[in-house]
């Protein structure tokens, strides 16, 4: 199966550390040999999906594109990793169809633990009424039914949540196992 493009889904609330684990997953995955991009649903949203408001059609779109756009590098043999709210089932569900190696992510934080780490001051000012329809907020986050990953960052490191990413990729044969190293990679860096 190594070889085969792939694409890891990273789906979970704002600040629940999507983006911190995905780019950790990447580095390892870079450091091995794969060729790795990332899709950040902030950066997509603004290159891709610039106009689009925050309705449910409208996030379903959004995650959408970014799904398409996953699928055509997944199919040349790149491994995307994708770092997006994506707040709906049925969206990642209908994402999931477009792919042949699909992997997705559940970065599990509660709300309360979130807002704590709102380094942007998201929920405060979605809080204030500053941002409608933030998810988590005034709209819903719907938990994946079944993820095939779920990193929980309340209970578990930065290092542990990308550890348990590659060696999930490992067991799976999406990648190839490491040689054995003395050295554990240092993550010293707070879930954002």
């Amino acid at each position: 199966m190594e070889n085969s493009g792939l694409t890891l889904w990273f789906t979970g609330l704002s600040g629940a550390g999507k983006t911190t684990i995905s780019k950790g997953v990447a580095s390892q995955l870079k450091v091995r040999g794969y060729r790795v991009e990332i899709l950040d649903g902030d950066v997509v949203r603004t290159n891709l999906s610039q106009g689009l408001g925050f309705s449910k059609q409208d996030r379903d779109i959004n995650v959408c594109r970014i799904g398409f756009v996953a699928s055509l590098l997944s199919r040349n043999q790149v491994i995307t990793i994708v770092a997006a709210i994506s707040p709906f089932q049925d969206a990642r569900e209908q994402v999931r169809q477009m792919h042949k190696n699909f992997v997705e992510v559940y970065v599990k934080a509660s709300l309360e633990v979130c807002e704590q780490r709102d380094v942007k001051r998201l929920y405060a000012l979605a809080r204030a009424g500053k941002i409608p329809e933030f998810t988590g907020i005034d709209s819903p986050y719907e938990e994946p039914v079944n993820p095939e990953i779920v990193c929980d960052t309340q209970q578990e490191s930065i290092a542990e949540s990308i550890t348990k990413v590659i060696k999930y990729l490992e067991t799976r044969e999406y990648i190839r196992a490491a040689a054995v190293s003395s050295e554990e990679p240092n993550f010293n860096a707070i879930y954002k």
